[in-house]
């Protein structure tokens, strides 16, 4: 019997369907000083974003065969070296990308309507200063007619475009490996209407964009900085829902107190679990606990085609 670590979880549906198949799933958690040791009685781990599967795990571990990553990125596993060493590495980036969109969406709206600053002062100021609020967040403005500029055009930008499109705006795409040149997007009753793709260049998006939303991998260097701050229109939002180190977060704070950017959204960020307070309590910021693929749809989805990957795979061994 093959015994996989679903470390960080795993949807009830995609375990049943591993214990279905024969597969032994045991979803405790182990703590990360612990799995060299004890992830050596199991075949197989999942993670998401907590658990870390880098080199010295996978040396601690020769009877690991595979290492499932539920959700998108794969930063969080040295993926090149658990191949070079034979173990195979499978991800699920298709399943949570409407419900990250989703989320953008969900920032969005409350950027544009102060609802991140409101919610936070209507409990303690709203039964004495009920007009004064309704005065301060007065001038909020719509999306309809908006131009959102989406960096990064993979499945998670392309649902972000679908709902945008959906609101009535303009989409400027910008991706390194431009891919999709229109898409098929499904309105109410079941009306399928398809739109081209309008790209541009990384600079072109952020100079005419009124809002810029991230769908970018992870990387070394910011793709936001001081230099990209400066070319926004003055009054931009931001929103980040891609990952933590994308946008330089010093340069984001500048921006927000100087009046340039007018909210930014943030699902992600340097230093988690841990995020710096100057961004937690920022009355232009609105925030989420990195939740960008947590609905109950997407997390069955990611259950089931981590589930099936596994499956599949094992299956491929033993043929």
């Amino acid at each position: 019997m093959i015994k996989l670590l679903a470390n960080d979880g795993i949807d009830p549906v995609g375990k049943q369907l591993l214990e279905e198949a024969g597969f032994f799933v045991d979803t405790n958690h182990i703590p990360q000083d612990e799995l060299p040791e004890k992830l050596q009685n199991y075949d197989a781990i999942t993670v998401r974003s907590a658990t870390k599967v880098r080199k010295a795990l996978i040396d601690a571990c020769p009877n690991l065969k595979l290492i499932g990553r539920g959700g998108v990125g794969v930063d969080n596993i040295d993926v090149e070296y658990a191949l070079e060493r034979g173990v195979a590495v499978h991800n699920t980036p298709a399943a949570s990308s409407a419900s990250v969109g989703e989320l953008v969406f969900a920032h969005l709206f409350t950027g544009v309507r102060f609802l991140q600053d409101a919610n936070r002062k209507m409990p303690v100021e709203g039964a004495s200063k009920f007009n004064d609020l309704k005065k301060a967040y007065a001038k909020g403005i719509e999306l309809r007619g908006k131009t959102i500029g989406i960096l990064g055009f993979g499945r998670i930008g392309r649902e972000t475009a679908k709902i945008a499109y959906g609101l009535g705006m303009e989409v400027l795409a910008f991706d390194v490996y431009p891919s999709v040149t229109e898409l098929e997007i499904t309105l109410g009753g079941g009306v399928t209407v398809t739109i081209p793709v309008k790209y541009a260049e990384k600079d072109e998006v952020i100079a005419q964009s009124d809002f810029i939303s991230l769908h970018v991998p992870f990387s070394e260097e910011p793709v936001i900085g001081a230099r990209e701050f400066a070319l926004m229109k003055k009054g931009a939002g931001l929103v980040n829902c891609s990952r933590g180190g994308t946008v330089d977060e010093d340069a984001l704070l500048e921006a927000l107190n100087t009046g340039g950017l007018a909210f930014a959204g943030l699902d992600v960020f340097d230093n988690e679990p841990t995020p710096r307070t100057d961004l937690l309590v920022h009355p232009k910021i609105s925030l989420t606990p990195h939740i960008g693929a947590s609905t109950n749809e997407a997390q069955e989805r990611i259950g089931v085609e981590l589930a099936t990957l596994i499956i599949n795979h094992f299956k491929t061994l033993a043929s």
